[in-house]
């Protein structure tokens, strides 16, 4: 089975913009993840632990 870097960091970043946190296991897709987020203006928190990085979307300002 192949996995598409691409589209796994694509969709976890589909899941940022529904208000989701998301997780990336490898650092290749962290990098994905930031990149296209930053491309969509996407504000979140990333924490980086020994096994990945979760992806935390920041809350919207009132």
């Amino acid at each position: 089975m192949i996995i598409n870097r691409k589209e796994m960091a694509k969709a976890k970043v589909e899941k940022l913009m529904s208000g989701y946190s998301a997780f990336a296991e490898t650092k290749e897709v962290a990098e994905l993840i930031k990149k296209q987020a930053k491309e969509l203006n996407i504000d979140f928190t990333e924490d980086v632990t020994e096994i990945g990085s979760w992806f935390i979307p920041a809350k919207p300002q009132q």
